[in-house]
């Protein structure tokens, strides 16, 4: 009756379970019931936040993974992946785990500073294909359409000539309002950039968001303490991704496909 009730609900509390089988004449202790749960092999944790998906995506999701399956490994080697991202001075990727002795939890080595509202953050920019980290910029004022086309005037054609991209790559970005906008459509259109079409709400499927993860992990681990060094140290450790990390992202990501696929076009681990 515990796992069948888990399985429908998995928001179901101990106290829900444990009230639910004394009405059915049975008395347990909430210990029992975490143990009953356990040698099933669950276990309470923290529910993931993910992007709502409605039924249109979910479809859009299983279309774009079920056409791009049996891609060959090189198309996927021609594409410049890209995306923006929030980095908070004093944010959730500043905490790591440290060995500390006894009552010594808040020794200033042990501890990690805080400020109200986050401290500030900066937005950033950036690319890159599987042969290693493209351009990353500050965007320094709130982007719009103008800001972000100019944005790839300025460093989209540099990176793929940095990158050596073979002839026809193609470029990649989500579905903002700023990048679906028409100007934006008709300004790449004239640039003859091909344009991989996306489905909405499938940051999973951008392996720049690893990226981004692992540079937010870098970058707290060297605790700027304003906003001038946590963008000098976002463009260091950007610029120290190695070529085979971007190189291993793209070349699993059939994973990723076969991966939505499995999940009936729900979010993945990915």
């Amino acid at each position: 009756m515990i796992t069948r009730n888990v399985s429908k609900n998995p928001r179901t509390t101990r106290g829900d379970l444990v009230n639910d089988l004394q009405r059915a004449g049975t008395k347990v202790t909430k210990a029992t019931i975490s143990n009953t749960l356990r040698r099933q092999g669950l276990k309470s944790c923290s529910d993931r936040r993910v992007p709502l998906l409605k039924p249109v995506h979910v479809q859009a999701r299983l279309k774009f993974a079920r056409e791009h399956l049996d891609d060959p490994e090189e198309d996927w080697e021609n594409v410049i992946w890209s995306d923006e991202t929030k980095i908070e001075l004093f944010g959730k990727n500043s905490t790591c785990r440290v060995w500390r002795r006894k009552n010594a939890e808040l020794h200033p080595k042990n501890t990690i500073p805080t400020v109200k509202h986050g401290g500030g953050n900066i937005m950033l920019w950036g690319c890159f294909s599987a042969k290693g980290p493209g351009r990353l910029i500050r965007v320094n004022e709130r982007m719009n359409g103008a800001m972000y086309r100019e944005i790839l005037s300025e460093n989209l054609l540099p990176s793929a000539r940095a990158l050596k991209m073979k002839r026809g790559w193609v470029f990649q970005h989500d579905n903002d309002p700023k990048h679906t906008a028409w100007a934006t459509k008709e300004w790449l259109r004239k640039k003859y950039f091909k344009v991989l079409e996306w489905p909405s709400q499938s940051p999973d499927l951008n392996p720049i968001e690893n990226l981004w993860r692992e540079l937010k992990i870098c970058v707290a681990q060297r605790q700027p303490l304003n906003i001038t060094a946590l963008e000098e140290i976002c463009m260091e450790e950007w610029a120290k991704i190695p070529a085979t990390v971007c190189e291993n992202l793209v070349k699993t990501y059939r994973k990723r496909l076969t991966s939505v696929i499995a999940n009936k076009g729900y979010i993945t681990k990915y």
